[in-house]
């Protein structure tokens, strides 16, 4: 069991940094973009705050992601109840997040893995 949890662990991680990636891609691309000279006077605010909304989302989503893998690392109960939840969150990201989930609910719920977390 401790191999699986350790891959869950490294795959959020993995998870997690390409989402702040794509957080910096999407609010970088869309703030330079608002610097193009023949669009229309409103276009570049409303590009600023889709870019800034946009960022801070996938930011927001992807650092308990990252929080979640060293936590399994260590195997820490709390990090277990964060994967958890994080999984749950992750679902509706077809289809590499919803296979990461479905895999870490899977084995985050055996019996074995719940005593390996109690253990430490």
């Amino acid at each position: 069991m401790e191999k699986h949890v350790n891959l869950i662990g490294i795959l959020w991680i993995v998870s997690g940094v390409l989402g702040l990636f794509a957080a910096f891609l999407v609010a970088g691309l869309l703030f330079g973009l608002s610097f193009i000279p023949e669009i229309d006077p409103e276009a570049p605010g409303i590009l600023r705050w889709i870019g800034f909304g946009v960022g801070t989302f996938l930011l927001v989503m992807a650092v308990p992601k990252i929080i979640a893998g060293i936590g399994m690392l260590k195997t820490r109960e709390w990090a277990r109840v964060l994967t958890l939840v994080v999984s749950v969150l992750s679902i509706l990201e077809f289809p590499l997040g919803t296979a990461l989930a479905i895999y870490s609910i899977i084995i985050l719920m055996r019996d074995e893995t719940i005593q390996l977390f109690r253990k430490v």
